[in-house]
């Protein structure tokens, strides 16, 4: 199959090159480009993209609200966003995950990352850019307010759904940790980490891996590292 490929950017330079980088692959196309969040939403559902590559610092609807407005769209529910940002560190970021992208990227990344991140992405996985992004998320989550008792309690009782093992296995996706990598740490198949980890996303509602960490950091299962 061929992963249909939107392009949002409000730099028609930028979107220039990825277009190349993107079709110079045998199995990706180009379906659209979009300057701005707006026409990534329109262009998303008219090209039937896989995946969109979504810059977040955009003119009029910016990255984060096109990416809300996408997975909130029944419609639009296979399509797996990709931030793409100059600012690694920005908080729109930890926003978009939530808002339901499968993961980021930074621009500066080299061009076989990116291939890979929409590999990754078109494959229903999640992009947990180089492994800054558990931290990253770890970061910001640790910023919400502890006064907000009803709201961690709320998140807690998300997970009463999952068995102990669905709960042992999201620990270590949360970890940034691969199918096979967890599948070695418990000691048990890689199929049966993904039937595990595919159980936890149904429960929970959550899109891909990425959403499932996110999860797991504001429910307090899992809690931010002290550095």
């Amino acid at each position: 199959m061929t992963i249909r490929v939107l392009l949002a950017d409000d730099q028609a330079l930028l979107r220039s090159a990825f277009r190349v980088l993107v079709d110079s692959e045998p199995d990706m196309e180009v379906v659209g480009e979009a300057s701005d969040g707006a026409e990534a939403v329109r262009l998303s559902k008219e090209q039937h993209a896989d995946v969109v590559l979504m810059d977040i610092r955009m003119p009029g609807t910016d990255g984060l609200a096109a990416t809300r407005m996408i997975s909130a769209d029944p419609d639009l529910a296979d399509v797996r966003v990709v931030i793409l940002t100059t600012f690694e560190v920005d908080d729109y970021v930890v926003q978009s995950l939530r808002a339901g992208a499968s993961g980021f990227l930074g621009k500066g990344s080299e061009p076989e990352e990116l291939l890979n991140a929409i590999r990754i992405a078109a494959g229903g996985q999640a992009l947990l850019s180089p492994a800054a992004t558990t931290g990253l998320i770890a970061r910001f989550l640790a910023t919400d307010d502890p006064a907000d008792g009803d709201r961690d309690q709320a998140r807690g009782e998300r997970l009463d759904s999952l068995t102990v093992r669905e709960r042992e296995v999201l620990v270590q996706v949360a970890g940034g940790h691969s199918n096979d990598e967890i599948a070695e740490r418990l000691e048990v198949s890689p199929l049966t980490v993904k039937t595990h980890v595919n159980r936890a996303m149904a429960k929970l509602g959550a899109r891909d891996r990425a959403q499932l960490v996110v999860t797991a950091y504001e429910s307090g299962l899992v809690r931010p590292r002290v550095e």
